[in-house]
């Protein structure tokens, strides 16, 4: 058994003990440690005046039953957010395999503001309008019940007034140490 602060095989050890109390843990190796968890991979949409904002996401999560509430976490500075905060309704689509190009289009960085779904095929959600990716395993539609700072990012929780669950089911897409795979 490994002791306090001892490195065991290869790798990285963080925040040890020293004498002036737990080291901090490097923003970086936290990044490099969390992206060994495999997450499905989402597109997360929104709107604001007369534009979709639309991007990839895989910081989600359900948090209740009753009522039906989803989570998404979501940085401050990103556009998205702002948009969120304004509309206060928004789209979960979960992505199957066939969606890499997608995702990897809805995470590149700087891309233009306008016309972000022009090279997603998407359709409307029946209840608050928001684009929906076509195809997904499953898409969420929700009101905004709760946005709490946490952090350098904000977790937007939301009430789901819409859900599409369509009969077929492809392999998923997921993200794992910073590539997409697929699972089965």
């Amino acid at each position: 058994m490994a002791e306090p602060g001892e490195l065991t095989g290869r790798g990285e050890r963080v925040n040890v003990d020293g004498p002036n109390g737990p080291t901090p843990v490097d923003p970086q190796v936290y990044r490099r440690a969390i992206g060994r968890f495999a997450t499905g991979v989402t597109v997360a949409t929104t709107f604001a005046g007369q534009h979709d904002h639309a991007m990839t996401a895989n910081s989600i999560t359900s948090v209740s039953l009753d009522p039906v509430l989803l989570l998404i976490s979501v940085e401050r500075a990103a556009r998205w957010h702002d948009a969120v905060s304004e509309s206060g309704v928004w789209g979960i689509s979960i992505l199957g395999h066939h969606a890499k190009a997608a995702a990897s289009w809805l995470s590149t960085p700087g891309r233009p503001l306008h016309g972000q779904l022009d090279r997603v095929a998407h359709h409307r959600g029946a209840a608050t309008g928001v684009a929906l990716v076509d195809g997904a395993l499953a898409a969420f539609e929700c009101r905004t019940t709760g946005i709490h700072a946490a952090g350098d990012h904000s977790l937007v929780v939301g009430e789901v007034v819409g859900l599409e669950v369509p009969p077929r089911v492809d392999p998923a897409l997921v993200h794992f140490r910073g590539r997409y795979g697929h699972l089965d």
